[in-house]
């Protein structure tokens, strides 16, 4: 089985305060380990649409309380969840319901293009779709977001549930952690791909960034073969999360061979998005991924059961994003690139808008 391979950031950690962000200075001052690191981090991605990393201040054990505290939350009465529902706001804060997202691939004439073209490789193939995710969400929204935006609903405030002790801690907590990570993923990457170190993180300021931990229930849908998240690919900049107590999660390379989505203990999963597809030029794809159960999941199924423990696969998943009003387009030297005229000059929130729709998530008008 293919696994990706892991790139520890601790050593950039140590000496980022003091990096100078032109890439001419940048090699000399990284040396020639930390600048491989950085190369490498952006090879992987690009190759895979994915990419697995160390970061000391995210411990395995905050990413277990964080999935602690969202299984209670999700084993409450859909009675109690309902409130946080805001489809007038695109669920881009609170509870998006199992059954309302659709898979892209679903709508997608593109994606369902590329699923028949692996035809002839049935390993290859994505789970078949019959509907909408089985999968619930709750975004919860972090950082500072912009005084004024053309893109409201992509920036509103977070929803709270009534009665629910630590959940403002806890989300912060985990979130904040999160997009610290994401931000030394952003310029490791720019150094990687010779671009200055804040060509991505200058963009990110003040985005609509997101926790967004999925829950889905393994009581109700624990049959082999169920689709939890159907075969998509993501909207934003960059995804990332720790390790689910239940496996399921399959990602495809950019060669278009399936892998397992293995996450060792202690490490971070990173997703590439569309939005940094644009600043690429294509050079980085979005990462093509689904979430269905396996073997696996009904082993790891068999296993909580015996230890009494929660039926639902929690995601410890942030999403990272352009700030709604900046603009995307091929940044640098990829501006040069013959791909870069499929990628013309749109805001990132009118990206995200047309998401929606794909989505089902259009909601009511705001």
């Amino acid at each position: 089985m293919k696994l990706l391979p892991v790139i520890d950031m601790t050593a950039y950690l140590a000496v980022m305060d003091k990096l100078d962000g032109e890439p001419s200075k940048l090699k000399e001052q990284l040396g020639p380990e930390l600048t491989e690191s950085c190369k490498q981090l952006a090879r992987v991605l690009s190759e895979a649409g994915a990419v697995v990393v160390k970061d000391p201040r995210c411990s395995a054990e905050e990413n277990e309380q964080f999935i602690e505290m969202m299984e209670r939350y999700y084993e409450t009465p859909v009675e109690y969840k309902r409130p946080q529902e805001r489809p007038s706001l695109r669920y881009q804060v609170g509870i998006t319901p199992e059954k309302v997202e659709v898979p892209r691939a679903m709508v997608d004439e593109k994606l369902q293009e590329k699923i028949r073209a692996m035809c002839n490789s049935k390993e290859s193939q994505p789970a078949t779709l019959t509907g909408p995710d089985l999968k619930w969400r709750y975004m919860w929204s972090v950082g500072p977001r912009p005084s004024k935006t053309q893109f409201k609903e992509l920036n509103a405030d977070p929803v709270i549930p009534e009665g629910f002790p630590g959940w403002v801690e806890t989300m912060n907590s985990w979130g904040y952690k999160m997009m610290a990570a994401t931000e030394v993923v952003a310029e490791m990457l720019a150094i990687g791909y010779g671009l200055p170190k804040d060509a991505f993180t200058s963009l990110m300021k003040q985005g609509p960034h997101l926790l967004g931990p999925t829950g889905s229930d393994l009581q109700s849908y624990g049959q082999e073969g169920a689709v939890l998240a159907g075969y998509h690919f993501d909207t934003h900049f960059l995804t990332i999360h720790g390790k689910s107590r239940f496996p399921g999660l399959n990602l495809w390379l950019k060669n278009g061979q399936k892998i397992e989505g293995v996450i060792p203990e202690g490490c971070l999963l990173v997703q590439a998005g569309k939005q940094i597809e644009y600043l690429t030029a294509g050079d980085c794809m979005a990462g093509l991924h689904e979430v269905i159960v396996t073997d696996k999941t009904i082993e790891a199924i068999k296993q909580a059961k015996e230890q009494n423990r929660s039926l639902w696969r929690v995601s410890s998943t942030f999403f990272a994003h352009i700030a709604s009003d900046a603009v995307l387009k091929p940044l640098g030297h990829f501006a040069e690139s013959p791909l870069a005229s499929n990628y013309p000059p749109l805001y990132a929130g009118e990206l995200m808008e047309e998401e929606f729709t794909f989505l089902n998530l259009k909601g009511n008008e705001a």
